[in-house]
């Protein structure tokens, strides 16, 4: 007697729901840095916002639950190599390797919450209108870190990740101010850079 059981049924998988974003395309000195991060189906999403809609109190606070309880991937791509590749491969290239990060952790974070590993399937989302280069389905969205909570998780421990780094580079370079405006282009930045030429963390590629 032949078994007609449809056995196709039985995988259903898991879907988890992977947030891209980046911080510091702007600036004219320091990294870009980008995270991906997988939040559990219990986090309290209504601490969670756009990072540049929150304080930096807020953000810091939302920064240790996101890092205490979520999957999660950070990481940096320098001045030299935004200069080499620009910007936008850069940040596409940070997000890429935050992924890598997130992936080293994501088998024991889903033992964690009691998730079975060999059913899951990762889909992400990222915010702007391109996809990094990753193993795993992805679509961009223009506004994604104001609308899904995975994004905006992303985009809280992209941004503290960068201004943590930019306030400690400004205790190498004190005279540019890095710690006051995390390098991005404002007046006083760009007068200091006329005045004093450009620090060894600027991007030479950029406009000033």
């Amino acid at each position: 007697m032949h078994n007609t059981h449809n056995t196709q049924n039985e995988f259903k998988p898991i879907i988890l729901t992977l947030g891209f974003d980046e911080a510091g395309r702007g600036p004219l000195a320091g990294p870009v840095s980008a995270a991906a991060v997988i939040l559990p189906d219990d986090f309290p999403i209504e601490i969670l916002n756009d990072s540049k809609k929150l304080s930096e109190k807020k953000r810091n606070e939302a920064e240790k639950i996101i890092k205490e309880r979520a999957c999660w991937g950070i990481s940096f791509v320098d001045h030299r190599e935004i200069d080499r590749i620009n910007i936008l491969q850069a940040s596409m290239l940070a997000m890429r390797l935050a992924y890598i990060e997130m992936e080293k952790k994501l088998a024991e974070w889903c033992g964690r919450y009691n998730i079975d590993f060999s059913k899951i399937k990762v889909s992400a989302i990222t915010d702007g209108t391109k996809c990094p280069d990753v193993p795993v389905e992805c679509r961009c969205e223009a506004k994604a870190d104001g609308k899904y909570p995975c994004v905006m998780a992303a985009s809280i421990l992209a941004k503290t990740a960068r201004d943590r780094l930019m306030i400690e580079l400004d205790n190498l370079y004190p005279e540019y101010g890095y710690a006051k405006h995390k390098g991005y282009p404002t007046p006083e930045h760009k007068k200091i850079c006329r005045q004093l030429g450009p620090s060894p963390i600027q991007r030479l590629s950029f406009k000033y």
